[in-house]
């Protein structure tokens, strides 16, 4: 597999079990995105997830950035 490949695959990510806490969301993807060998992404993923506004917001951004399951 390619960079380019790595960075634009999704991780698989397990969410459930951390209904309404946002803080979670947030961790769980980022460690999903840093075991996948996307650095930068989990980066990216945080300062995004961090500024999303909503609880709600923040979940369809995960599905931008993991396959969750």
């Amino acid at each position: 597999m390619d960079t380019a490949t790595i960075e634009t695959s999704k991780p698989r990510c397990k969410l459930s079990g951390t209904d309404g806490n946002a803080f979670a969301v947030i961790g769980n993807v980022s460690r999903a995105l840093k075991a996948a060998g996307q650095r930068g992404r989990a980066a990216e993923w945080s300062k995004a997830a961090m500024a999303s506004g909503s609880y709600d917001a923040l979940l369809s951004l995960a599905f931008e950035y993991v396959d969750v399951r």
